[in-house]
């Protein structure tokens, strides 16, 4: 099985910048893709941006220029760089991780506030 761990999240003003980070481990030469999806109060979890083992990255619309994923050598942790941040950006941000079977593990979260 895999595990992670999420850390980084806090409270920072509109415009400033975030970095978060997720540590995996237990079975990690599993992991094919990794990620970070968030949910807001009252709305559905989103993906917010993924990466592959090769490095390939989306990101949604919303997020775009903004903020930048990426991986170590070892592909064990993955972060997650946010600038430009806006208060719509507040939300519970979670770590993902995909198996060679597509098969899901899920951090336990990390808080994200964005004030006006």
């Amino acid at each position: 099985q895999v595990q992670l761990a999420e850390s980084g999240g806090g409270l920072v003003q509109a415009g400033g910048s975030l970095g978060l980070s997720c540590a995996a481990s237990g079975s990690i030469f599993s992991i094919n893709a990794m990620g970070w999806y968030r949910q807001a109060p009252g709305k559905q979890r989103e993906l917010v941006a993924t990466i592959t083992r090769g490095g390939r990255t989306n990101y949604a619309d919303s997020v775009k220029g903004r903020f930048t994923i990426s991986r170590d050598n070892a592909k064990n942790t993955v972060a997650l760089q946010m600038n430009s941040l806006k208060p719509e950006d507040t939300a519970v941000y979670y770590c993902n991780a995909l198996s060679h079977t597509a098969r899901a593990y899920w951090g336990q979260g990390t808080q994200v506030t964005v004030s006006s």
